[in-house]
């Protein structure tokens, strides 16, 4: 075993382990002492994470959420990771990136260790460039010849490669950490290292030393002296050093590490070849299930392949060690691949011993793909009856369902806000007012699917139709809200569509019973498996990505959940809003009674929702007037608190606390008052400030309302009706997926038919594009043709 310590540390420590060292030498870097490093945060664009990082080491890790508390980590850098794509010379650019990464986890407190490969493509770039250069000297001096001879490279050995480049390769690491006031020491190992006692607890003891002293050891084989790999070496119950995937293994049983995050040029792995048409990518890898997995070649470099790098993540993992294969080449989710695997997120292939209860979301998203296709195909009346069941158990299993959400409301006490909990609350009413618009979206499905908007005679015998289909699956997001769970199922079941549901974990025991009922009432024409209750420990982030899934996602929560949904979704359209800031101006000419009534119901009704009312704009004119005093005396009862708008506060000697933006969702009984001199003045501060949601005039002069509804480009626009109207239920759609804001296929409420989408049918007579060129034998005729009344008793 070969130890080298880097020369970028303080002179306290590093003259203990190299007292050699020159005191010149080591002035050049002071090192920082690991308490002030926890506080360098500026000079990395990585989330920096603070999490309990203390663990017994002895068994892995069971879920990917809890990877975040690994505390000694082992990072395996392949050979197509740090080498360039001609093999000869370093990927700079990478490797920068993932020793920025292991210098902020090193900075969070955790034990980092490398074990790199790169030594041989480092000495072949240095060799042939001797070699080059050599070469040139010697024709230069026979330059008197008519032309230089080509210059031909020798094939170099590997042993010879990797003496000229693990100086350099060390050199490099040294100068990388050392821009994060890190110090790093290599360590060269054979086999007889791990297999000779003695030599053993020698690596041991060094290691658990720089780790101690909290230096990042750079592991990697001594390919100068390292003879080849024995085939079938193994000895009982060890695994033997062969490549740097087997050393990495070793190394992290030895060293009792919490995560050993091998990094390759593939995704992870696949149940094929990958680059076969059929072969997916495997998010959990369990022992015995090598026999389920076809391995293809190994990498363009490196001397083992995935086979040789599953054998290894499997013995690392019965010695207690978990394990991730990942892309180290082209990172997935942030660019991050280290840090994204230890934050838990989806990134690669993550080994572990304990298989989950029910099916993974990619299962649960093929079930309800194939689920959903199958309610396509049944009758309307079929779909109706599903609907209709699912309303009966609702009241009739209705003690069931409060009892489940009773324990949710004990277990939240204390960790939720009010209006959160008022969110997550069920009762009888709100039972009865869900079976009933169940009934409402049964009624309104029996011409859905199928419908035929537009026909079309191409020609004689070539016909055209434009009917309704299911958009595919949809992923719903929801928090603390329960009651959304059958709405939604409802919603899906009517359109044929599939459904992926992920509740809050708030809601658990309500969103369990509720999703068992709808399975129940989908099983009496058979497709059960068309709704899925997402109850596996996904991130929201990681069902974001499942675009070959999922072909619609719909968020309904927080204006923070959307906001984050639309950030984390790629390749998946987002239907929804971000933020529900509602206005109501109060014209000059608004009648006494109405306005009161108006403020009092948009604002105070139900003042969590989306469609509260959060801005209230005064025409100028109605300032200190009677009408005026009896807004702000009724905000005053309901105990709403006021913020003044800039121009409301210059009128005023001692105002409300001034706003602190315009663009604000209080979600409380909170409210934004503000001055405008007109109509357009009002409509001008709704586009600047407005979210699109629903925004409202209230007024007696007709010709003012008009102006208004016309020229407020919002999903909603009402005229003397307060806000709490912008409701799926309320619009007689039975009930809404949610109201989206934005200007593509479904605006406002989102009921049934904002979850359709068409297709084409064309049915002809062996027609032929040929027969109606120039000279062809057929024209085109593109006549409308009238569209069939369907049968809906």
């Amino acid at each position: 075993m070969l130890s080298q310590v880097c020369r970028s540390g303080s002179q306290s420590f590093t003259q203990r382990l190299l007292p050699w060292v020159q005191p010149t030498i080591l002035s050049r870097s002071r090192r920082v002492q690991p308490s002030a490093i926890r506080h360098v945060r500026s000079w990395s664009n990585i989330p920096f994470i603070t999490v309990p990082l203390s663990r017994t080491h002895g068994k892995s890790f069971a879920h990917r959420s809890e990877l975040k508390h690994a505390k000694r980590i082992v990072v395996k850098l392949g050979s197509a990771v740090v080498t360039r794509g001609d093999e000869c010379g370093l990927a700079l650019g990478r490797l920068a990136s993932i020793v920025e990464q292991v210098s902020v986890l090193q900075n969070q407190g955790r034990e980092m260790m490398l074990v790199t490969s790169g030594a041989v493509a480092f000495g072949k770039q240095r060799l042939r460039h001797e070699i080059l250069l050599s070469q040139s000297v010697r024709q230069a001096l026979h330059s008197g010849q008519n032309h230089l001879k080509e210059m031909a490279i020798p094939v170099l050995e590997a042993r010879a490669c990797a003496a000229a480049g693990q100086s350099g390769l060390m050199a490099l690491y040294e100068a990388m950490f050392t821009q994060y006031s890190i110090c790093a020491a290599q360590i060269l190992v054979t086999n007889l290292d791990f297999h000779d006692e003695q030599k053993r607890r020698n690596l041991n003891g060094t290691l658990h030393e720089l780790l101690r002293m909290n230096i990042v050891p750079i592991v990697n084989t001594n390919d100068a002296v390292v003879p080849p790999a024995e085939p079938n070496s193994d000895l009982q119950g060890v695994i033997s050093v062969k490549d740097n995937d087997s050393l990495a293994a070793r190394l992290a049983v030895e060293m009792k590490t919490d995560l050993l995050i091998v990094l390759s040029d593939v995704e992870g792995l696949f149940d094929s070849p990958p680059g076969s048409d059929d072969a997916k990518l495997i998010d959990i890898f369990y022992p015995g299930d090598q026999q389920s997995v076809t391995f293809g070649t190994k990498s363009r470099v490196g001397m083992g392949g995935m086979e040789a790098k599953v054998k290894a993540a499997l013995w690392a993992l019965q010695g207690g060690t978990s394990v991730v294969i990942a892309n180290g080449t082209h990172p997935k989710v942030s660019g991050h691949v280290i840090t994204d695997i230890v934050e838990g997120k989806k990134v690669g292939t993550f080994f572990s011993e304990v298989k989950p209860a029910g099916p993974t979301v990619e299962q649960q998203g093929e079930m309800a793909r194939s689920g959903g296709r199958m309610l396509a195909t049944l009758e309307p009346e079929q779909r109706a009856e599903i609907i209709h069941h699912l309303a009966d158990l609702l009241t009739d299993q209705r003690d069931e369902i409060l009892l489940a959400n009773k324990k949710d409301l004990e277990e939240a006490e204390g960790r939720l806000a009010t209006p959160l909990l008022k969110r997550l609350s069920l009762s009888t009413s709100k039972l009865n007012s869900l079976a009933i618009g169940l009934r409402q979206i049964a009624a309104s499905s029996q011409d859905s699917v199928g419908r035929v908007l537009r026909r079309t005679r191409i020609a004689k015998d070539l016909e055209l139709e434009q009917v309704t289909v299911p958009i595919g699956v949809l992923l719903v997001i929801f928090e603390s809200r329960p009651d959304c769970l059958p709405q939604v199922a409802a919603l899906a079941i009517a359109s044929g569509n599939g459904l992926l549901l992920k509740g809050g974990k708030e809601a658990s025991h309500s969103n369990r019973i509720l999703h068992l009922l709808t399975q129940e009432a989908l099983s009496i024409h058979g497709v059960k498996e068309a709704v899925q209750l997402v109850n596996t420990r996904e991130e929201v982030e990681d069902l974001c990505r499942l675009d070959k899934m999922i072909d619609l996602i719909i968020p309904r929560g927080s204006s923070q959940l959307v906001r984050d949904i639309q950030k984390a979704a790629k390749g998946i359209p987002v239907m929804g809003h971000s933020e529900g800031i509602c206005h109501m101006y109060v014209d000059s000419e608004a009648s006494v009674d109405k306005v009161t009534r108006l403020v009092r119901d948009s604002k105070c009704e139900y003042p969590a929702a989306c469609n509260a009312l959060e801005t209230l704009l005064i025409h100028r004119d109605l300032l200190r007037t009677p009408l005026f005093d009896q807004i702000i005396d009724m905000l005053r009862v309901e105990q709403v608190k006021i913020h003044a708008g800039p121009k409301f506060a210059s009128y005023l000697t001692f105002s409300p606390s001034e706003v602190k933006s315009l663009r604000t969702e209080y979600g409380d009984l909170e409210l934004c008052i503000e001055v405008v001199d007109s109509v357009q003045d009002a409509i001008d501060h709704i586009h600047k400030y407005g979210s699109s949601h629903t925004d409202v005039i209230v007024t007696e002069n007709e010709k003012t309302a008009e102006f208004f509804l016309q020229h407020v480009d919002s999903a909603c626009v009402f005229w003397n009706a307060s806000t709490r109207f912008s409701d799926g239920y309320r619009f007689g759609l039975g009930a809404e997926v949610g109201i989206s804001t934005s200007r593509i296929h479904a605006r406002g409420p989102v009921g049934l038919e904002g979850l359709l989408t068409t297709k084409w049918l064309l049915r002809g007579q062996d027609h032929v594009v040929s027969d109606f060129s120039e000279h062809g034998s057929l024209k085109y005729l593109h006549e409308n043709l009238p569209i069939p009344q369907r049968n809906t008793n």
